[in-house]
């Protein structure tokens, strides 16, 4: 396998070329670890090294490999192992907030093209999860779909998907089972490029992806009976190339989304609000009791359910605050060397050798 066959284009080829002639190749991370990369390079599959950066160049988490990017590697020499020493600009990129929801964001994958949102037909739906998980998949740039999988389990696959398609405008949603191959030809047409599965534990993304990949490669485990929840039988994010072209990434199951930055995101998963407030009397309408609102007067004549409008609300809430918890860190951050300085200064003051 090549940088091509996981997606090495042209455009790509030509920006590299100041890279190549400093006697570096490009490749992509097929798996990444601390301090380590599986990388798919021009030479064929390489461990390599990954140099870090210093913590005071303010790239954060640019300079940080994740499975899917695309990086300049330095390979081996006689006394020197493979290293990855830039990781290349990323087209899309998959973001939340960490699971401490902390300022800090937390990259699940780079350059994928399609986002495809995996929700159990097997459990009750929760409308507010397929928003929020679409809000991240919308916002990462790439385009999402939701999988609606174990169909053989579900009375009704049809009104289900209905429903979600309420909640999903703009999206595809497809019905699937791994179990019986229901929807999974129209899947692998409509998949394209890199593919990201993302979903909770026990949504049966690993079956499914096993299905697309057309062997078991990833690990799968049975649901609890009690909570109909899953567990991580996938422990880290990898990219495995399709029978058919593109490549599939499967996710570790997310126990919870954090939007970070999600703005664009959820403009496109609440489109219909959107389009709604451009209609509001005032520009800086919030839709909560403004007079005039287009947005409140959906709802009163029932074009738009209250509880879609009280799930734009609680997540652009959320995401409020994640960027007011991110402004926080960047100002600390910035203030924190002014703040060594005048300790050394008070600290030479007190010296007995200092002289005003």
């Amino acid at each position: 396998m090549t940088p091509a066959d996981f997606g090495w284009d042209t455009e790509r080829e030509r920006s590299f070329a100041p890279s190549r002639a400093a006697g570096l190749v490009p490749g992509r991370v097929v798996r990444a670890e601390r301090g380590h990369c599986d990388v798919v390079a021009e030479t064929g599959p390489v461990r390599a090294v990954v140099i870090a950066s210093s913590p005071s160049s303010g790239a954060g988490d640019r300079l940080t490999p994740c499975t899917g990017d695309w990086v300049a590697v330095r390979p081996a020499g006689r006394t020197a192992s493979a290293a990855v020493v830039e990781v290349l600009e990323r087209r899309t990129v998959v973001v939340r907030s960490t699971a401490s929801r902390t300022s800090r964001a937390q990259v699940l994958a780079a350059n994928v093209d399609t986002v495809a949102v995996a929700v159990s037909l097997a459990d009750p739906l929760r409308p507010g999860r397929v928003e929020r998980m679409l809000a991240l998949a919308w916002d990462s740039g790439a385009t999402p779909v939701v999988v609606l999988t174990k169909s053989d389990r579900c009375a009704d696959p049809g009104s289900a998907a209905a429903e979600v398609a309420e909640v999903a405008p703009g999206v595809e949603v497809l019905v699937t089972s791994a179990a019986t191959g229901e929807g999974l030809d129209v899947l692998a047409a409509v998949l394209s490029g890199t593919v990201v599965l993302l979903g909770p534990s026990g949504a049966g993304k690993s079956s499914l992806g096993n299905r697309l990949l057309g062997e078991d490669l990833l690990a799968t485990g049975a649901v609890r009976d009690g909570d109909g929840k899953g567990r991580h039988t996938t422990a880290w994010r990898e990219l495995l190339p399709l029978p058919h072209g593109g490549v599939l990434l499967d996710t570790p199951g997310l126990r919870g989304v954090g939007l970070h930055d999600a703005g664009e995101g959820l403009d496109h998963t609440f489109a219909e609000i959107t389009e709604l407030a451009r209609d509001c009397r005032f520009t800086d309408c919030a839709h909560t009791t403004e007079p005039g609102c287009a947005v409140l007067s959906a709802v009163e004549e029932g074009h738009l359910t209250q509880r879609r409008l009280d799930s734009y609300h609680r997540l652009r809430r959320e995401n409020a605050h994640a960027a007011s918890r991110t402004d926080a860190r960047l100002r600390a951050e910035l203030e924190r060397p002014l703040k060594e300085i005048s300790r050394q200064l008070r600290a030479l003051k007190r010296s007995p050798h200092f002289k005003a």
